[in-house]
Order: structure tokens, then C-alpha cells, then sequence
């Protein structure tokens, strides 16, 4: 089960892991190692595991290892097929499917037909220079059958370079892949991924904390929008209050007073008029009715009137068998003036 998730993860590590070679971050945890591995005791340090090296071909039985050990089966460059690539620079997003694409192009052989690793060397912004190390799957199938009948199962396999020293890949197919794990130092290997996660949860902490105030910040913002709204909902209340007021009070000062309007009612009226109704509406209209001598020539005289305008009779006049005068019946509208006019009662 192990071996079947190491191989189907393979494909998505990959490109991460030549990301993460030679970069200034594996330099930094490397330092930071080193500074860790001073600080500790030494019954708790860390410590690289050592590889110890096999060149292939194997003249003897290998002998059982003692202690940690990584063993690393070693190739002659002449055993594998070894190409500098020039590629794209979106290549390096996933590195070994593009090259495994490009295989049939700079080797005799198709991809199924090999096992090759591919590593980025350098990258600019126009090319990615990609170092491919491939070696037939029958011809290295067979080398680690020969090397299990020697007792030796290897962790990786590399190829010799030009100087002679390792060239730091490994062309084991994932499924043979063995994650070492020697005894008594599970704390060792685990320390510095529980130093990662302790500063990962002292970042979140860090973060809750922030998101707890401000949290608490828009809470206090939210408060203090509801409180101008209601200060503004009482203002524009008043404002309207206000401007009703004010309304109210410009429309009696554009109307003339009552005792006003009876007294020039009085005056522009003839002796042998009188009223039996008399009422004003908040529409400024003024409605009367009474007998007069001569009804008819009512009209005439109101319009002498100051206060009143647009006078007409409602319905039609009629002689009354008692009095012989004449029932009437007038409307009229209040003479709107502005609020600082003089009124007729005003000294």
C-alpha cells in the first residue's frame, strides 16, 4: 500500500523537490540545522544519515550493515543515457511529464521503455537547462535482481560523474523506494517537523488573535453606524417637525385675521345685507349666505373686497315670501399675502 501512494504521489513531488535542490531555502534549513544540532545534547542531536556507496558491477557478497546506513547503489556514466535539454521555461511547472514526452526525440528508446530522472540545473527568464539520466527498465530491472542476490537492496541509485563523485539522482523506480527508518530515533527525525508545526501554530494563534480583533472592531463599527443612523433619523425627524412648523405658521400669517376679514366683510357689504353663514376653510376658501335687497349686485361688491377674490354665487338665487329680499349663497378665496405683509389690523 505504501508503495503504490509513493508511486502515484511521485509524479505531483517531483517538481517540488528539484524546486527545493540547491535552492536559498535548503541552504537556510541546513543552517538552521546546524545551529539546531549545537544547541542540543548529544544524546538528542541530529545527524545526517551517512550513505555508503556501491559500485556497480558488485565483486562479492555485500555484507549486513550495521547501525544507520544509507546504502546507494552507484552506476558508471557508461551504463546510462545522459542529455543536457534546453527546454521552456514552462516546462519546469512539471518537468518530468514534459520530458518524458520529449524521450523518444533524444533517445533511441520511448518513455515506457526507461527509467530517467530529470533535473533542472539552471533556469533564466527565456530557458530552463534540464540534465535527463535514463537507463533501460530491463537493463536496471536485471542490475537490482543481481544486486538482491548479492544481499544488497539499495535506498537509491546514482551515476558516477565526470570526477568521479555521485551525481545526486536517483533512478530507483518509486514502487522499490524504501523510506529508512531507523530505530530509536523517531524524536530525531520528528523535532524538526515539530518545530515547523509549533511556529505554524503559533502563526495561527498569531492570526485568531488578529481576527478576534477585528472581529471586535466591526462589531464596534456596526455599533457606532447604528447610532448615527438613529441621530439622523432623529435629525431628519426634526427637520420635518420643523419645517411643518414652520409651514404652518406662513400660511396663518398669509391670511388675513378673522376679525379682519368680518370687518371688511362689513364694509363691503350693503346696509340692507346680512349674513345667516359664515365659514373659512383651511383651503383659504371663505363660504357665505345670507339675504341681501339687490343679490345680484353682490359679485360687484365683494370684489371691492381686499381679502377675498374670485367670488361667485353657488346655485341660483332665490326671493324669500317672508322677508322679499333675496336668499344668496357665495364662495370666495382668501387673498394670499407673503407672511411680512402688513395686515389691515396691523398698527
Amino acid at each position: 500500500m505504501n508503495d503504490f501512494l509513493a508511486a502515484r504521489l511521485q509524479p505531483l513531488t517531483a517538481p517540488i523537490a528539484q524546486r527545493w535542490r540547491g535552492s536559498l531555502l535548503q541552504q537556510g534549513w541546513r543552517l538552521w540545522l546546524k545551529e539546531l544540532r549545537g544547541c542540543l545534547p548529544r544524546w538528542l542531536s541530529l545527524h545526517d544519515i551517512p550513505d555508503r556507496l556501491y559500485h556497480w558491477p558488485l565483486t562479492a557478497a555485500v555484507s549486513p550493515v550495521v547501525g544507520e546506513v544509507r546504502q546507494v547503489l552507484l552506476l558508471a556514466p557508461q551504463a546510462v543515457l545522459m542529455q543536457t535539454l534546453r527546454l521552456p521555461p514552462a516546462a519546469a511547472r512539471n518537468l518530468s511529464t514534459v520530458v518524458g514526452y520529449e524521450l523518444d526525440r533524444f533517445t533511441p528508446f520511448d518513455a515506457d521503455q526507461l527509467y530517467f530522472v530529470a533535473r533542472q540545473e539552471r533556469r533564466t527568464p527565456t530557458h530552463v537547462d534540464v540534465t535527463v539520466v535514463a537507463i533501460l527498465r530491463e537493463r536496471l530491472d536485471q542490475i537490482l535482481s543481481d544486486c538482491a542476490a548479492l544481499g544488497l537492496q539499495p535506498h537509491s541509485v546514482d551515476v558516477q560523474d565526470a570526477g568521479g563523485n555521485a551525481l545526486g539522482v536517483d533512478l530507483l523506480p518509486p514502487p522499490l523506494r524504501r523510506r529508512q527508518r531507523p530505530a530509536g530515533k523517531g524524536l530525531q527525525r520528528s523535532l524538526p517537523w515539530l518545530c515547523g508545526a509549533l511556529m505554524i501554530g503559533a502563526m495561527v494563534l498569531w492570526l485568531d488573535d488578529r481576527q478576534r480583533v477585528l472581529q471586535a472592531m466591526q462589531q464596534s463599527v456596526r455599533e457606532q453606524k447604528a447610532q448615527v443612523a438613529d441621530v439622523q433619523a432623529l435629525r431628519q425627524q426634526l427637520l420635518n417637525t420643523r419645517g411643518a412648523a414652520q409651514y404652518l405658521i406662513r400660511r396663518k400669517m398669509a391670511q388675513p385675521p378673522l376679525s379682519a376679514l368680518l370687518n371688511e366683510l362689513t364694509a363691503c357689504l350693503p346696509p340692507d345685507t346680512w349674513l345667516d353663514q359664515l365659514e373659512v376653510s383651511d383651503g383659504a376658501e371663505v363660504s357665505f349666505s345670507g339675504q341681501s335687497a339687490k343679490a345680484s349686485a353682490l359679485i360687484t361688491r365683494i370684489k371691492g373686497c381686499r381679502s377675498l377674490e374670485n367670488a361667485q354665487f353657488e346655485g341660483v338665487i332665490q326671493p324669500d315670501a317672508q322677508t322679499g329680499k333675496d336668499q344668496f349663497s357665495l364662495r370666495a378665496h382668501l387673498h394670499q399675502e407673503a407672511a411680512d405683509a402688513p395686515t389691515p389690523d396691523t398698527p
